[in-house]
């Protein structure tokens, strides 16, 4: 697996990333065990996860896996904070004291000293984004985070982020969910992270799974959309335009005598300044097969095509 380098940092990590959002609760410790040694042993580095996945059991199961089944010195851990548990539901939380309470937490929970990169998880609207920002500063110069950025801001708030942070720590990457169902990162976020020295990482690549092809014709009974707690997630691309690019990638992946989800990932990880696509499978058979993607470059008229199906509105002052 190719290793690439964050934005403008000396930080460099495995083009797809392994995601942990199902840790714990779909995916059990056999099975994560199972993931993290496959992914390791192709080559990956970049392992993402969360203070909010499973309020905490994701980081633990990791942190339990790290030492027995692969060093800790082999992977580029991630971890997110910003989203707290609370008996009333999610709580966003990005005050200074509520990030590095949850950094704390989540440095226990992993059983490491420090993660290499730590993403404030989603904008808090009471909180200034000065101390927000903040945090992410102390964060580096206490070394409990080698490395910082956000995940699921607008491209305003990245780029006063990066200002505030160009003079000491910088702001290393930005988490953006990206593929062809979800291109709105390239009117703003996309472009701000290339001016401004910033690395991508894609979630959610594959459409929230639904570029796999798997919801073409019903809803598989043990899929994500049948899930109590994942059907509103995967809903929004499960009708409307999307079912135009899913048959275009199906098109394509028949074509090139490949699966849909290779051709969706290979399309990800070919956009510029997209440092790596982090894919979260709930079994290791399914992380073998995005790990099959690796070998494919995807043919220009392939892309090209891609491209038109999917094109997102761009209007005033985008286009102008």
């Amino acid at each position: 697996m190719d290793q690439r380098q964050v934005g403008r940092t000396g930080l460099r990590v495995s083009s797809l990333a392994l995601g942990t959002m199902t840790w714990s609760r779909d995916t059990d410790p056999h099975d994560a065990a199972e993931q993290l040694r496959d992914f390791v042993d192709a080559g990956g580095t970049l392992v993402d996860t969360s203070a909010s996945y499973a309020e905490g059991g994701a980081e633990l199961l990791l942190g339990s896996l790290l030492g027995d089944v692969v060093a800790r010195e082999d992977v580029v851990l991630s971890t997110k904070a910003g989203v707290r548990r609370t008996p009333g539901g999610n709580v966003v939380d990005a005050s200074r004291g509520g990030l590095l309470d949850s950094l704390d937490a989540s440095l226990a929970r992993l059983g490491t000293d420090h993660v290499d990169l730590w993403f404030v998880q989603t904008p808090d609207p009471r909180t200034p984004l000065e101390e927000t920002v903040s945090a992410l500063a102390l964060a580096v110069r206490s070394g409990r985070a080698r490395y910082v950025g956000l995940s699921n801001h607008a491209g305003w708030q990245v780029a006063r982020a990066a200002s505030l942070l160009e003079r000491e720590v910088g702001l290393a990457a930005v988490q953006s969910e990206y593929s062809l169902l979800q291109r709105g990162v390239e009117r703003e976020v996309l472009p701000a992270c290339a001016a401004l020295g910033a690395g991508l990482l894609a979630w959610s690549p594959l459409g929230r799974g639904v570029l796999t092809g798997k919801y073409r014709r019903t809803i598989p009974a043990d899929s994500r959309a049948a899930s109590a707690h994942l059907a509103g997630f995967v809903q929004p691309f499960l009708a409307g335009a999307s079912s135009a690019v899913v048959e275009a990638v199906a098109t394509a992946a028949a074509g090139l005598e490949r699966q849909p989800l290779e051709v969706a990932l290979a399309w990800v990880r070919s956009r510029p300044h997209v440092a790596s696509a982090v894919v979260g499978a709930r079994t290791a058979a399914q992380l073998r097969g995005s790990l099959a993607s690796l070998d494919l470059p995807l043919p220009a008229e392939v892309a090209a095509a891609l491209d038109e199906v999917s094109a997102p509105p761009v209007g005033y002052p985008e286009r102008f």
